[in-house]
């Protein structure tokens, strides 16, 4: 009985083969437990790298989205609301006639003063002979072959019947063709005459444009066409200054001339240099 009762292989307590089998609560070693241990820094080794990665192209991508949109601004810049706006025919076409002056300067190429003047001088008129007329300035034409033919367009816009367009004149002066035109109604070409008016066109807008004194060139149109219509003399207009520029070659006369004169000058220097030392040596010669 004792034996049976403390037989090591029937004592759980005793047989170590129960203690690993048997008892829940002790983990099994069928595998190192370093193995386990050593795969996650080894996982997160590499899932840092990748991170790592990640973010580097992310921050590259990042600085060429920046450098392109830098390129296109200073490239490509965006139009502002503050600049001055681009000079336009169609702007003069479809805004009509000024209505607290005398002037559409699209150009800008006229002063405060130039404009006040012409204001004056204009407002007069239209007071005295019943005669209106608008000076314009365009920087250059895109829809119409010239001046004549924009102006012409501008009369019918903006007065397109026979009663409104009769008593009103119309002047046109294009900056970037240095070109001038003036047309009207029935009335104030007859009040003008087309003497002064092919003048005014050939003479005053043309020749101070070219120069370009716009401001002038509208001052001095203004005041023919006034003069014109009050029946004064006629002042006239500028004349184109012909810049000769003077040559600093020599024509063949002149050539020829100081040809001859070389000529004469190397000759005597060449018997000098041979007589006078002949000479010294002859009168050497003969004292001895």
């Amino acid at each position: 009985m004792e034996t049976i009762l403390f037989s090591p292989s029937s004592n759980p307590i005793l047989n170590p083969k129960s203690i690993f089998s048997k008892s829940p609560s002790l983990p099994r070693l069928n595998k190192p437990i370093i193995s386990s241990v050593l795969k996650k820094p080894i996982q997160s080794t590499h899932a840092s790298l990748s991170s790592q990665n990640k973010d580097w192209l992310s921050f590259l991508h990042h600085g060429l989205a920046a450098a392109a949109i830098s390129i296109a601004i200073n490239f490509c810049p965006l139009p502002t609301t503050t600049g001055p706006a681009i000079a336009s025919e169609f702007d003069v076409l479809n805004e009509g006639p000024p209505t607290e002056s005398y002037v559409v300067d699209d150009a800008g190429v006229l002063s405060r003063v130039t404009k006040n003047d012409l204001k004056r001088m204009l407002s007069d008129l239209e007071s005295r002979k019943n005669l209106h007329v608008n000076f314009i300035t365009v920087r250059k034409l895109t829809s119409k072959a010239d001046a004549f033919e924009y102006a012409d367009s501008v009369l019918e816009k903006w007065y397109p019947t026979v009663e409104e367009g009769n008593n009103k004149g119309i002047v046109v002066l294009v900056t970037t063709q240095k070109e001038g035109a003036i047309t009207g109604g029935p009335a104030f070409i007859e009040a003008v005459g087309e003497k002064v008016l092919d003048a005014t066109v050939s003479e005053n807008l043309p020749v101070l444009a070219t120069e370009e004194k716009y401001n002038e060139a509208m001052i001095s149109t203004a005041n023919r066409l006034v003069a014109a219509i009050d029946g004064l003399p006629d002042p006239g207009g500028p004349t184109f200054k012909e810049n000769k520029r003077e040559s600093n070659f020599k024509s063949k006369e002149e050539t020829e001339e100081k040809r001859g004169q070389f000529s004469l000058v190397v000759g005597g220097l060449l018997v000098i240099a041979f007589v006078v030392p002949m000479a010294q040596y002859y009168a050497y010669v003969s004292r001895k």
